[in-house]
């Protein structure tokens, strides 16, 4: 079988052929550590954990590196620590935290580094540093200084623009472009700003300052994968200007025809049919639905079944039902031990990652009996049904805090009620159930339970 990925930079589909098949590399955008993470944040950390998956079961786990970076140096940072009244390392050491049990929750597995922008600001001369790569655009003629900041020349690179498809004037007219008198052309952007008093800065060849946001990820993908790797992937929203500048930076400093061979980008998101903004005030916290109750399997579910490109209507109902197909799922597999994913199931996921004609597959092996260890490895492929019913079933009773002893001990009376033909009692334990959010299932193996939702 063969992986086909769509690829933005071409526009097209393409046969997915690595540079080096024992050492497939990818490397996607991570978040801003300044606050809670939000599921506009979750959904390319849920794609790209499932691309991870699929390439390691192609290639093997060890010959595939993934990394995925977290920004702790920026201006949302900076505002907010100031607005709190702590320190930035901090605010961004909690953020962290934060993130990493948020992101575990969501089922995701760790990529196999999680560099940290401020690791990569200077390292001791290195030329894959931000400090080295901006020296390099400078010595090379497509980096200039000027008034304590340093610009990327737009004018220098004839192809800028290819990767979002649109000329420069018509990005000047898209873009919230930052007018400086210091700049050559509109579209500049930079790399190294000056530092006020009591925000972080380095060092440098033009004074203390800190790098700009798209350096980073040159710098730090750069590290890890090399000049040109497999696949970069990230939010659509990042694809102009945020990676349209990555390309320009890493190309010019290094002198390579691609920076990544692939480019990946996963739709946009929005809240009951509306556009997720804070001016909105329907921003959704990971955190706030995994507190309501709603399992992390659940949010993951809920993602995929919308294939990564399109545009995704995030809503209560589509939650629901995620939560309802996981309930019959886990009833089908019960405690089974996976086997190998359908043919079917990985026909859809090799073209372009189709989740949603993959979860058909998984629909119609929940319906054949016989086919549990198919469907719990397929899932498996997805994130999804890695746990046993009962440790499914256990996990929900528990989030609603539910006192599972109790229930057992109300339906052991009443199984003794209806035995001694009590049926008014047997009615009365059956309402008390019934009050505490208990849906009854009689049957010849005796009477389970589930908790009502």
């Amino acid at each position: 079988m063969t992986l086909t990925l769509y690829n933005t930079l071409t526009r097209r589909k393409e046969i997915f052929t690595p540079i080096d098949s024992e050492n497939v590399g990818m490397y996607v955008c991570g978040v801003t550590v300044y606050d809670l993470a939000h599921i506009g944040n979750a959904r390319p950390t849920i794609v790209f954990d499932v691309l991870f998956r699929l390439l390691r079961h192609l290639y093997g786990a060890d010959h595939v590196t993934y990394v995925r970076n977290i920004t702790d140096v920026d201006d949302k940072i900076n505002a907010r620590a100031a607005r709190e009244g702590i320190s930035i390392r901090e605010l961004t050491e909690r953020t962290t935290k934060q993130l990493h049990a948020d992101f575990a929750e969501l089922g995701t597995l760790e990529p196999t580094f999680e560099p940290r922008a401020t690791e990569f600001v200077a390292r001791d001369n290195d030329k894959t540093d931000m400090i080295g790569m901006i020296e390099t655009l400078i010595a090379n003629g497509h980096a200039y200084e000027a008034d304590g900041h340093v610009l990327f020349d737009v004018s220098s690179m004839p192809d800028y623009g290819k990767l979002s498809g649109r000329s420069v004037d018509d990005m000047i007219a898209g873009a919230r472009v930052d007018v400086a008198p210091y700049k050559k052309g509109p579209m500049d952007f930079v790399l190294w700003k000056p530092s006020a008093e009591g925000t972080p800065g380095w060092d440098s060849p033009w004074g203390r300052g800190r790098p700009g946001w798209h350096i980073e990820c040159s710098a730090m993908s750069a590290a890890y994968l090399g000049k040109t790797f497999d696949i970069h992937g990230g939010g659509i929203d990042l694809t102009f200007p945020h990676h349209e500048n990555e390309i320009a930076q890493s190309r010019c400093c290094f002198g390579t025809e691609r920076m990544a061979n692939v480019w990946m980008h996963n739709g946009f998101l929005q809240v009951e049919g509306d556009k997720m903004s804070k001016s909105e005030g329907n921003m959704i916290n990971i955190r706030t639905l995994l507190d309501q109750g709603w399992p992390g399997e659940v949010l993951r579910l809920n993602m995929l079944r919308t294939q990564y490109r399109q545009p995704i209507d995030w809503t209560e109902h589509g939650l629901e039902e995620s939560r309802k197909t996981l309930d019959h799922w886990y009833r089908a597999i019960g405690d089974v031990a996976p086997g190998e994913p359908s043919e079917a199931f990985l026909a859809a996921m090799l073209d372009d990652m189709n989740t949603p004609k993959a979860i058909a597959e998984l629909h119609a092996l929940r319906n054949r009996p016989e086919a549990a260890a198919t469907l719990k490895a397929s899932a498996n492929l997805l994130g999804l049904l890695e746990r046993t019913e009962a440790e499914w079933v256990a996990a929900g009773r528990e989030a609603t805090g539910i006192d599972a002893a109790e229930v057992e001990r109300l339906i052991a009376a009443r199984v003794t009620a209806r035995a001694e033909k009590n049926f008014a009692e047997a009615d009365r334990l059956r309402d008390e159930l019934v009050a505490m959010g208990i849906v009854l299932m009689d049957g010849p193996a005796g009477t389970a339970w589930e908790v009502r939702r």
